[in-house]
């Protein structure tokens, strides 16, 4: 078969999370011939979020403006309350975010990615067929159709390729695209967080009356200080319907430089009798999960574009997280939305720039300017210079940093609620770790109880998930077994431990040569698909086939 004989289609989008919805829908609401294409088996199967989902009263699009019904039919809760806990031992310095939550926001909810996907999905194939289009579940998009050196389409693991004369990649963090582009790698770990997440199951009535919130509203805590082994980052917990999401997101160089475990850490949380108020003595676990995510001040690609293809979401590096702000999936939206309004643009006016018409429209909507704040670019090279950092470390916990603190006070909540500061906080340990414990020692208060939580062992939170494993395709080979140089993943995969032995990552001395060796194993099949190896340890690594590996039934 020729490349002329390959289906063509005027738009292909890959991923039918929030972005390649988004995209999709305007895409048809313009009459362009569009055909998604999702690799699970369903849309939100192999999707995680925290996850708060924001509409912002400036975004050029959001999900209700372009799907009718769709708060009351998937989204879980309106979050009305946001607080900053700020942890040293015990004691707890609690701080109102309401100011930072609500500026500029038309509305907040919690989400879980398998409800909220599959719902969009129903409706983006409903709008796509009547364009001659639709959506296909089950296909793994894995690189670009080329023709003369010019993108022309997309090569599929399942699919003979197919042409298009957009392709829109809204795969993810670590899209096979926006790599075979050459438009982003895994080279350095300072440039990711590691998520991880425990979906909880609560019994009727308890999220009202344990967070004291009103009946269908809800509420997102945050946890920042000493709690996390010195590993900068984090935790979170949001209330869903009737579950709650709780996780941790770390700095993944910091992780790995402490050789800390993310399921302990994720356990230190659970742990804390902070929240025990909130979990109480039914302590039931319904999924455990993993990604990595983007830093969006360092990987939110200023001109995510080449040729006819447009990246939308995690795949360029879009998500937000300064401070206590974590906002992804309301960027994935705007982005998908303006890269198909590009796409419909440059058609009209017949152009070939529809890339450059796209990176123009973010930066004229403001996207580029939240994902990377300019005040930070210029911030950055002092505040997170080694010497810099150290000297204001010792100085924030120094008796002259705690005078200043006990002297702020009350007024430590205004500077946590400034859109401004936050966008100037630099990724440095006394950010996240030295300045809320100090806030904690000097202004908090002790926490009266204790916690009963009993978090399930690892092997139980793998054995709980659902896996289709491709025998005899393994999607990650290790291309340097040596300890050196791939023994980081023993301790950074969420599904890995040094003393487990059945995730994906083990360590083993072996002999080889008539001398010992320490080396690393691997086994895919527990693996999450969060791609935290392909950063940390020497490997090659790919998506699974379509609808092979894990099933997140929460997300």
């Amino acid at each position: 078969m020729t490349d002329d004989n390959y289906e063509h289609f005027e738009a292909v989008v890959v991923g039918a999370g929030p972005g390649g919805a988004a995209a999709a829908a305007v895409l048809a609401e313009h009459d362009v011939e569009t055909l998604v294409v999702e690799r699970g088996v369903d849309a939100g199967s192999k999707n995680v979020s925290g996850g708060l989902l924001f509409a912002e009263e400036a975004a050029p699009y959001t999900l209700n403006g372009l799907f009718d019904g769709f708060r009351d039919a998937a989204t879980e809760r309106p979050v009305t309350e946001s607080y900053m806990h700020n942890v040293a031992g015990e004691r707890v310095h609690t701080i109102d975010l309401e100011g930072v939550h609500t500026e500029g926001v038309e509305w907040c909810d919690s989400v879980l990615r398998r409800e909220m996907d599959s719902w969009l999905a129903e409706r983006v194939h409903e709008k796509a067929r009547e364009t001659g289009g639709g959506l296909l579940t089950e296909v793994h998009a894995n690189g670009l159709l080329r023709e003369n050196g010019e993108i022309v389409g997309v090569t599929f693991d399942e699919l003979d390729p197919i042409r298009a004369d957009v392709v829109v990649a809204a795969d993810g963090v670590n899209s096979e695209l926006a790599r075979d582009a050459g438009l982003t790698d895994w080279a350095d770990a300072e440039d990711y967080f590691q998520g991880v997440k425990a979906v909880v199951e609560m019994p009727e009535g308890a999220i009202e009356e344990r967070f004291g919130v009103p009946a269908g509203e809800g509420a997102s805590h945050l946890f920042a200080g000493d709690l996390f082994d010195g590993v900068r980052g984090g935790g979170f917990l949001y209330t869903n319907e009737d579950t709650l999401s709780i996780g941790t997101v770390f700095h993944l160089d910091s992780l790995a430089a402490e050789r800390a475990e993310p399921q302990e850490l994720l356990d230190g949380l659970l742990t804390h009798p902070l929240l025990a108020q909130w979990l109480g003595d039914d302590y039931r676990e319904l999924e455990y999960s993993a990604k990595l995510v983007p830093d969006s001040k360092k990987m939110a690609h200023p001109s995510p574009h080449r040729g006819r293809l447009l990246l939308v979401g995690d795949a360029a590096g879009q998500m937000q997280a300064q401070g206590p702000i974590i906002k992804g999936m309301n960027h994935a939206v705007s982005a998908g939305g303006l890269a198909a309004e590009a796409f419909v643009d440059a058609r009209a006016r017949s152009s070939d720039g529809v890339g450059d018409l796209y990176e123009r429209k973010l930066r004229e909507e403001g996207v580029m300017d939240d994902l990377r704040p300019t005040r930070y670019r210029a911030s950055r090279a002092v505040a997170e210079n080694g010497a810099v950092a150290g000297l204001t470390d010792a100085v924030a916990d120094s008796f002259l940093g705690r005078a200043g603190v006990r002297a702020l006070g009350d007024r430590v909540e205004s500077l946590f609620n400034s859109q401004f500061l936050l966008g100037m906080i630099p990724d440095t340990r006394t950010s996240y770790v030295t300045i809320p414990r100090v806030l904690g020692e000097e202004l908090g208060d002790p926490v009266e109880g204790e916690s009963s939580v009993e978090p399930p062992d690892l092997a139980d939170r793998i054995g709980g998930l659902t896996y289709d494993t491709d025998v005899g395709n393994p999607h990650i080979e290790v291309l340097d077994d040596s300890y050196a140089a791939s023994g980081t993943a023993v301790t950074a995969c969420p599904v890995s431990a040094e003393d487990f032995g059945g995730g994906c990552y083990r360590s083993e001395t072996v002999r080889r040569n008539g001398d010992e060796e320490r080396v690393v194993s691997l086994d895919t099949q527990p693996c999450v698909e969060c791609g935290t190896c392909a950063v940390v340890a020497d490997t090659h690594w790919e998506h699974p086939r379509g609808g092979k590996g894990v099933e997140f039934e929460q997300g």
